[in-house]
């Protein structure tokens, strides 16, 4: 009893038990039912650090996991599959995952359309490799649905499916550059893990 109460007031926005956590990863607006956490702290980041790391969050003490367009920043060697592993260890069994990341496949396709002029092409490649704007804005992996779904399967998803929308977030989960550049997934934690 007093361990919590003291937790609770050394970290007033630390995981309680009273209400579902949904993490939405990456994020940068408020949203009610969702927290923030983002590797950039800032007035509406309610957790900052590397999504790598979700050790402030026990064992199946989340209920949700939005992240849009955070995947392709990871490198695909250590970082990714260990992000993937840290969202399932957090997920309570039978909960869901939704990540969107950009499609490589359908960039590729954009890039090579020869009615792009030069300027469309670079911001193509942008989409690729990240804006690099700041030294959390670049890109490590590009990834397509048979990549996803591989490194999902083997932090242990299942279930795991392509959808057109999410429709949760104004985000570029949603993005169009002449083709939707998005590949959004959902996938679940095992309900017997």
């Amino acid at each position: 009893m007093f361990g919590s109460m003291l937790r609770r007031l050394m970290n007033p926005r630390a995981p309680t038990s009273e209400a579902p956590l949904r993490l939405h990863i990456g994020g940068e607006i408020a949203h009610p039912e969702w927290k923030i956490f983002n590797i950039q702290p800032g007035p509406q980041v309610d957790y900052a650090g590397h999504c790598a790391d979700l050790s402030r969050f026990t064992d199946g003490s989340v209920s949700e996991i939005y992240a849009s367009h955070v995947l392709e920043h990871l490198r695909f060697k250590d970082e990714l599959p260990a992000a993937l592993r840290e969202f399932y260890r957090v997920l309570h069994p039978g909960a869901m995952l939704r990540v969107s990341v950009p499609d490589l496949h359908t960039l590729c396709r954009l890039f090579l359309d020869p009615e792009l002029s030069t300027l469309q092409r670079f911001q193509v490649m942008q989409m690729m490799f990240g804006g690099q704007t700041n030294d959390a804005d670049t890109h490590y992996v590009g990834l397509d649905e048979n990549f996803l779904s591989g490194y999902l399967s083997d932090a242990g998803f299942t279930g795991i499916t392509r959808v057109d929308a999410f429709n949760l977030f104004d985000d570029t989960s949603a993005m169009h550059y002449k083709l939707p550049i998005s590949l959004n997934m959902t996938a679940r934690k095992p309900a017997a893990a």
